[in-house]
């Protein structure tokens, strides 16, 4: 057993130093092959990273969300679907919302404009500083972080918007958002139901849709199946889904990032086999001289292995190291366009990396064992050569 791993430490010697022979050559193909591991790696981090700040921003999320749909489309929904409602057994308030979208002639981006009841005690956690609106007071409003920037208030508190009919109404910021609720916040300006309805010019007696909390968290899904069943011309949205709409969308669009970067690493792939099926003629005088010497091909490819396993490791370590700095450090900027759309108004956030086995396997899955695979199989038909023919 000594005798063995004696043998194996030597070729592993032998293997480092062949590589450090040829540095030149091997280290041009360990920075491309770092290259494609960083782009790869990075998208796998940056969807793990945004996936858990939606899970920690969507506890402020309501737990089901009813809307009434007409044609396909969402419609205003009567106020009375809420006593409808405090039918089913199991929900314990039901409050309507007001919300609709302003255009900023600034940016060119729509701004969300929600007024609701009653405020949840947990949505002052999310506060940065300020305080939420108080129903006494018309016009309060807090803001998202998307628009302070967009509004550029530059420490005034108050600011107008016209109406649909180019009427002015005139709003006082409270409070705003922490950076790290702009998953949700960036884009959104929270007021009282009644500056909403004033707003928008919508009736009492209706609502955008109706917000339901219920006594127990584990019948959300049940009771979201009554209400559907109860109102049949509703849309019944519950917290669950939006987390995996969410998930869905990062792992779609990482997916669709991943697969135009399989154009890349296909032409790695190609590098690879070019570099290690063109052996010099110094290289198969080598194979040749290692042959005559008494090695095996067994040898030899325990050579090459050793070769492209040191290479792999260095690059997958390099290349996934750039990828969680460049989350960490430049909040993925590079596939912050990618991951986030289209929106004129986008979330600046902080990202913290998220580093899952199954990433990591993933990005070795398609990066080192295809390159261990092309190199392998060259080193096999060089080293099958007799060692004649490899000294010619």
């Amino acid at each position: 057993m000594n005798t063995g791993l004696e043998k194996q430490r030597n070729i592993l010697d032998y293997g480092l130093m062949s590589l450090w022979r040829r540095k030149t050559k091997n280290l041009s193909v360990l920075l491309v092959f770092a290259l494609v591991i960083f782009l790869m790696s990075s998208f796998q981090f940056l969807t793990g990273a945004l996936t858990d700040v939606a899970q920690q921003s969507l506890r402020l999320a309501p737990e089901i969300t009813v809307q009434k749909m007409v044609a396909g489309r969402q419609e205003q929904i009567p106020i009375s679907y809420g006593d409808k409602l405090q039918e089913i057994f199991g929900i314990r308030r039901v409050e309507p919302r007001v919300w609709g979208y302003h255009f900023s002639t600034t940016t060119g981006g729509n701004i969300t404009m929600l007024g609701v009841s009653s405020f949840d005690p947990r949505l002052e956690t999310a506060l940065l500083h300020g305080r939420l609106p108080s129903g006494s007071s018309a016009g309060e409003v807090v803001l998202g972080q998307g628009v302070v920037r967009d509004l550029d208030l530059k420490g005034r508190r108050k600011f107008s918007f016209f109406r649909p009919e180019l009427t002015q109404k005139t709003f006082t910021v409270t409070g705003e958002f922490k950076p790290e609720s702009e998953l949700l916040t960036a884009d959104l300006m929270v007021m009282s139901i009644a500056d909403s309805r004033d707003f928008f010019h919508i009736s009492e007696t209706y609502a955008t849709d109706l917000l339901v909390t219920v006594a127990n968290p584990a019948e959300i899904e049940t009771i979201a199946r009554k209400i559907a069943e109860l109102l049949p011309d509703t849309r019944v949205v519950t917290r669950p889904q939006i987390l995996k709409t969410y998930n869905a969308v990062f792992g779609w669009r990482s997916g669709f990032g991943s697969v135009c970067l399989l154009t890349g690493l296909a032409a790695f792939i190609i590098l690879a086999w070019d570099k290690a099926s063109g052996m010099t003629p110094e290289e198969k005088r080598e194979i040749g001289i290692l042959k005559l010497l008494g090695w095996q091909t067994s040898d030899v490819l325990a050579v090459r292995f050793y070769e492209s396993f040191a290479v792999s490791f260095l690059a997958l370590l390099l290349g996934c190291t750039l990828g969680y700095v460049h989350i960490a450090f430049f909040d993925g900027a590079l596939f912050r366009p990618v991951m986030f759309g289209w929106s004129v108004i986008t979330p600046h956030l902080h990202l913290v990396p998220v580093v899952r086995f199954g990433d990591v396997l993933l990005v070795i899955c398609f990066t080192v064992l295809p390159y261990l695979a092309v190199t392998i199989i060259p080193a096999w038909r060089a080293a099958s050569v007799p060692p004649d023919s490899a000294m010619r």
